[in-house]
Order: structure tokens, then C-alpha cells, then sequence
């Protein structure tokens, strides 16, 4: 019998998504694992798989669609010899439901001289309002994809081309003419204050990053412990450390982060009560050290996952990071390596923040924020020095880790970031 596909829940806080591409086309015949198609999340883009052998009988949602409910049917496959007439009984997609009318909403995708261009509603409205062809447009997103910064690009440099006119309609379709002044355009809308604004659809990234953080703010009681870590010592180490680096296979260049992820984990290891998530009934007490890293991407951030960060070394750990990171900011990170994690680091340093403080990424308990390194008066022996400073704020959640507490951790992650020597052991 006919069996439906359905939108599939590829995290735990996907409750909609995108529709990016199929890998099959109606027809085709499909085996259990084979890739059906590509699916954008709340956090990345991945592959759908076949559970069932059969025959791509229909595709309910197009390629393309964007905001389908999860459980949503999405195609349906036939067993073999089954009639194609099968798959008509299975009712379409449900129109995921819009604040303002669907005309008003831009496609994903734009055909230009045959060819599917892919593009983010964002993007295309922006080319079309600068009158540039989204199809002479290089995407860098998913699979190809054009975002605002493509457009961006192509603005700033003048590139693409002038936007195509659209075909015009069979002969037999036009309707009688009609002599009419031209219409001016439709003018932006207006705040009451009277202020004009563009409005930009929000991703599902974006909506569950609201949805957390304020769920997180308002439900988790915050507190704020800070230090200042002397990173001179750290400076000197790493630079030594990078010019030993080989070449070719087994290559690293170690930045201060690196120095963070392996400072947290080992202080982790001293302090592990504070690798722990609350829950009403028990406190859960995480077996293994797994280190979440803030990355930013397009449209918002994801913390992908250091696992078992307590036993690699500097250089595993600044591999990993850098190949993570790469891989976050394409949208090609599974699932299992940025769900879970025991503590989080969020380094704003490379922006020149001086400090900041972050807020707790349910469940876990605490959360690093890193500040700038930079030279600061220190009084040293009575005696007026200049040193190299960053400062480092930790955010608890009260209920499951206590300040004393909060305070061993800062103070064994302080000892080894000024003495980094200790992190080689």
C-alpha cells in the first residue's frame, strides 16, 4: 500500500522546516537508506533517508518550500507494482500559515532560462529591488544557495545582471488591451511613529533561538562570577607552540580559544559539579566532558561540541574546533554534534569585547563568556607593571550550582590559563 513521508523532526527543537531539495524525482525507484532529499532545520541542512523499499509515487511538497509542519505529509511511496493512481488518495500538504498574504512573499526558488536558481526569500526580494538577475548570483549557502551577503556582494561590486524580464503570457491568454496610467509604487510600510522599515521574515533559526534564550532568562535564575587571567605566559606558549607545528598532515596553528576549550575541561575535571543539569526531580551529573563552543553562522549561532574535551590535547582540540566550525557555518553538522554538551564558552574576543556576560543554553548549568586579551596597568610587589589581561565572566544557574562553587571552578581555570604548562600535563 501507498505509505507517506512525513516532514521529520530532526532535532529536538525543530518544529518546522525547509524543503531544500529532492534527490529523487517522481517515479524513481527508492531502497531503505537511499537519499530522498535535503532538509534545512533550525540548525542545519541534512539528508533524508528512505525507510522503505518502493517507488517515488508522488511529491506533495515542492522543492523549495519553506515553513512545513513537522509530520507534515511531504510525498508518498508506492510498493512495487502498485498503482500510481495510489498515491492521489493521500491528501496534499497543508500551506504553512503566513502573518501576511502569500503574494507578498517572494519564492525560494526562481527559474531563469531553465535553470532552478536557489535563493533565501531575503535575498531575492534585495535583488529584485536592485534590479539585479538572482540567477547571475554565486550562492554561498547550502547546497548552492543564495543569501544576503551574496547579494550583498554582488551590490557593492556591481555585479549581476539586470534583472530579467518576465516571459510574456500565450497569446490566447492576454486580455483585451487597456489604456490606464501607470500606477505609482505601493509605499513602505510605516511604524506609528511614522518611521519607514523593511520587515524580514524570521528564520526558524532565529525563532528558537527566541524561544530559548528567553525561556532561559526568564525560568533560569542567573548569577555572575568574574576573573582577570594574566595571558602573557599563554601568548608566549602558543607562539612557541605554533612555530613547532609540522607541516602538511598533522599541521595546527593554535589560537587562544583553544587554550579556553582546554582549560574548561580540565577545570571540569577538577570541579565536576559544575558539569551537571537540574531537573525538578534529581540532579543529572554528566559522566563525560563535553565542551559546547559558540560559532556564528548565517543568521544566528549554533554551539557545536567538543566531546571527551578532558582528553585531547591542544592540538586534537584546535583541529576539531576549526573543522566544526567550517562545517556549522556550511549547515553540514549531524545532529549528535551540537545537541548535548555540559558547559558552553562564548568568545567575543576576537571583536575586541573587552567583557560580557552570556546567557545559560539549557540545560546546562554555566557558561564562559571570554573577553578581549589586552594590556593593562597591574600593581605588582607594590610595584606599578603593565600585563596582558582577559577577562572572563561565568554565568550559573543558582539552583544547580552555588557561588562557592562557581568560585573553585573560576579559580582552577584562572591557574591554568597563567600558568598554561599545567595544561600540558
Amino acid at each position: 500500500m501507498a505509505t507517506q513521508i512525513l516532514m521529520p523532526a530532526l532535532s529536538p527543537t525543530m518544529t518546522e522546516g525547509t524543503l531544500a531539495r529532492w534527490l529523487k524525482k517522481e517515479g524513481d525507484t527508492v531502497s531503505s537508506g537511499d537519499l530522498l532529499a535535503e532538509i534545512e532545520t533550525d540548525k542545519a541542512t541534512m539528508e533524508l533517508e528512505a525507510v522503505d523499499d518502493g517507488i517515488l509515487g508522488k511529491i506533495i511538497v515542492q522543492e523549495g518550500s519553506e515553513g512545513i509542519a513537522v509530520n507534515t505529509p511531504i510525498a508518498v511511496v508506492l510498493e512495487e507494482g502498485e498503482d500510481s493512481s495510489a498515491a492521489d488518495d493521500v491528501s496534499a500538504a497543508p500551506a504553512p500559515q503566513e502573518s501576511a498574504p502569500q503574494a507578498a512573499q517572494p519564492p525560494t526558488q526562481q527559474s531563469s532560462g531553465g535553470a532552478r536558481t536557489f535563493a533565501s526569500p531575503l535575498a531575492l526580494r534585495m535583488a529584485a529591488d536592485a534590479g539585479i538577475d538572482i540567477a547571475a548570483i554565486s550562492g554561498s549557502g547550502p547546497n548552492g544557495r543564495v543569501v544576503k551577503r551574496d547579494v550583498q556582494a554582488a551590490i557593492a561590486g556591481g555585479g549581476g545582471g539586470a534583472a530579467a524580464a518576465p516571459a510574456a503570457a500565450p497569446a490566447a491568454a492576454q486580455p483585451p488591451a487597456v489604456v490606464e496610467q501607470a500606477k505609482p509604487p505601493a509605499p513602505a510600510p510605516a511604524a506609528a511613529s511614522g518611521q519607514k522599515f523593511d520587515e524580514v521574515p524570521h528564520s526558524n533559526m532565529r525563532k528558537v533561538i527566541a524561544q530559548r534564550l528567553s525561556e532561559s532568562k526568564q525560568t533560569v535564575p542567573h548569577f555572575y562570577l568574574t576573573v582577570d587571567c594574566e595571558i602573557d605566559k599563554l601568548l608566549a606558549l602558543r607562539s612557541d607552540l605554533n612555530g613547532r607545528s609540522p607541516e602538511g598532515d598533522g599541521a595546527y596553528k593554535l589560537s587562544v580559544n583553544d587554550f579556553v576549550v582546554r582549560a574548561v575541561a580540565l577545570s571540569m575535571r577538577k570541579v565536576p559539579m559544575v558539569n551537571v543539569s537540574w531537573t525538578d526531580a534529581a540532579m543529572r551529573v554528566y559522566k563525560s566532558i563535553d565542551v559546547s563552543v559558540a560559532v556564528a553562522i548565517d543568521g544566528g549561532l549554533i554551539t557545536p561540541i567538543v566531546r571527551n574535551a578532558d582528553h585531547k590535547g591542544l592540538a586534537e582540540i584546535s583541529v576539531e574546533m576549526k573543522d566544526l566550525a567550517a562545517r556549522a557555518r556550511d549547515g553540514k553538522l549531524a545532529p549528535e554534534e551540537y545537541q548535548g554538551g555540559g558547559f558552553s564558552i562564548s568568545n567575543l574576543g576576537m571583536f575586541g569585547v573587552k567583557d560580557f556576560s552570556a546567557i545559560i543554553n539549557p540545560p546546562q548549568s554555566c557558561i564562559l563568556a571570554v573577553g578581549a586579551g589586552e594590556q593593562r596597568p597591574m600593581v605588582k610587589d607594590g610595584a606599578l607593571s603593565v600585563a596582558t589581561v582577559m577577562s572572563c565572566t561565568l554565568s550559573v544557574d543558582h539552583r544547580a550550582v552555588d557561588g562557592a562553587l562557581g568560585a573553585q571552578f573560576l579559580q582552577a581555570f584562572k591557574g591554568m590559563i597563567e600558568d598554561p604548562l599545567t595544561m600540558m600535563l
